[in-house]
Parts: structure tokens; C-alpha cells; sequence
């Protein structure tokens, strides 16, 4: 991986993992597009995703800290029912992760189809939220599981991790900006994990891609990461979901297209 490449999916990472486009389904497609062995980019995924964890600790730090800071006062209160709901919500994902791992893993062979697919649905799920109720309500705790399964189906490249747990949250009539907060701050947990598992597992310990593309790339998912999280929070706030659906639709037809006509 040449340092231009991982500059390049830097970027994508970062801008993806937190608009309502899917950054598994796009790096697939670039990897595709630029011949990029899925093998060789393990290491490279695992130092992206810690960039964008770091990314939403930058832009959450008030609220990550005011968690921390009510759950160490080992008293029941509002902060320690969020964090259960944020650790409900992570039930369905850890739970598929841990029983089908290398059939998930087995998905990420550049299968472009495959993300056309997943892109599409992405892309209808967020016209769906066009019609969701303003009710204003807060994540209880059967909503947080709901908003879970969201997360677990977007273990798919082409799922949108953000966009179909901001939009299941939106249709079941939880305010915009508390969905937003709950979204980003309910993914830390299987990120997290998931990074950690792969370290354990020797991620690192062997790898194809070179140092300075490893930094290079962190830092430009980090950069990329902190605007984009900044910018998803007002597009939802200002309801503008829906243009990400075309996007969706535009970049999924054209991936089904292009793996009928070229590959």
C-alpha cells in the first residue's frame, strides 16, 4: 500500500465511518478500484478505526466524560441508565460478531455486488426516516436494543453503521439530536472491541503496510473523522437525510453495474 493509498482510504474512513454512506462498503470498492489485496489492509483497518474511535472521544469528550464521572459515583442515577442502554444496544453486534466472525470476515474480498446491494438498502432505510415521527422521545432501553440490531446488520459492507442506527432511532420517534449522541457514543463499545481483539490476535504483529503509511493514514481518518462527525450532527438536526439516499442509490447502481460490466 503506497502512502497516497492509505492517505486516500484515511480519508474515506474517516469521512464515511460517520456520514450515512457506509466506510466498509466504500473502502471495499476503492481496494476494488485501485487492486488493493483485501489481506494486506488488516493492520491498515485496525489503526483507521482506532483514528475514528479517537475521533468521536475528541467530539464526545463532555459527554464520555460525564458518563465516566456518574458511573464512578456507584450510585443509580441517569448516567448509569444510559450506560446500560448503550450496553444493551451492543448486545446483537457483539453476539454476531463472536459467533459468525469468519463468515463476516469472509464478505470483504472486494465483493463490489455484494456492497451495490447493501448500499441500496442503506439508501432506502434513510429515505424511510423522510416520513419518521418528531415525537422528541427518549432511548429506552427496548428502543436501544432495536437501535442494536441496526448496528449488528451493519457488520455488512454497504450497511451504514450511522445511518441505520440514526435511522431506526428517527423512526421509532426518538429525538434528532439525542439519536445522534446515542448513535455515536453506542459504537465506541464494538469498535473498541473489535480493535482490541485484532491486536490480541497478532493484527499488528505482521504486517505488509509501512509505518509512515500506518501514520499517514491514522492521521488523515483522525482529521477527516472529527469534521465529518461534526458535520453528520447538523445535517440531522437539519433533516437532511434524504440526500444521502440518493447518494446511496446513485453509488449502489453504479457498484452493481460496474461488477456486471467489468468484472
Amino acid at each position: 500500500m503506497s502512502l497516497i493509498e492509505a492517505v486516500l482510504l484515511g480519508i474515506i474512513q474517516g469521512l464515511t465511518e460517520f456520514l450515512p454512506v457506509s466506510s466498509s462498503g466504500h473502502l471495499e470498492l476503492v481496494k476494488s478500484l485501485l487492486g488493493i489485496e483485501a489481506t494486506s489492509g488488516v493492520t491498515f483497518t485496525v489503526v483507521v478505526h482506532g483514528a475514528t474511535v479517537l475521533s468521536t472521544i475528541v467530539v464526545f469528550h463532555r459527554d464520555i466524560f460525564d458518563l465516566i464521572k456518574g458511573v464512578l459515583q456507584f450510585r443509580w442515577n441517569d448516567t448509569a441508565d444510559y450506560v446500560v442502554k448503550i450496553l444493551i444496544s451492543a448486545i446483537p453486534v457483539v453476539t454476531i460478531g463472536l459467533l459468525f466472525r469468519e463468515e463476516i470476515e469472509s464478505l470483504f474480498s472486494n465483493n463490489v455486488l455484494l456492497v451495490g446491494c447493501m448500499l441500496l438498502v442503506t439508501g432506502g432505510l434513510l429515505a424511510f426516516t423522510y416520513c419518521a415521527p418528531h415525537e422528541g422521545k427518549e432511548v429506552g432501553k427496548s428502543k436501544a436494543f432495536l437501535i442494536g440490531i441496526a448496528q449488528a446488520f451493519a457488520v455488512l459492507p454497504g450497511i451504514s453503521r450511522s445511518g441505520s442506527t440514526i435511522a431506526v432511532a428517527l423512526l421509532l420517534g426518538v429525538d434528532k439530536k439525542k439519536a445522534t449522541r446515542f448513535s455515536f457514543l453506542m459504537a465506541l463499545i464494538p469498535i473498541v472491541g473489535a480493535n482490541a481483539k485484532d491486536i490480541l490476535d497478532g493484527g499488528l504483529a505482521s504486517s505488509s503496510v509501512s509505518t509512515i503509511s500506518l501514520l499517514f493514514g491514522f492521521f488523515a481518518a483522525f482529521i477527516s473523522g472529527v469534521l465529518a462527525c461534526r458535520w453528520m450532527i447538523a445535517i440531522v438536526n437539519h433533516g437532511k437525510l434524504i440526500h444521502f439516499a440518493y447518494y446511496c442509490g446513485i453509488v449502489g447502481l453504479g457498484s452493481i453495474a460496474a461488477h456486471f460490466i467489468f468484472l
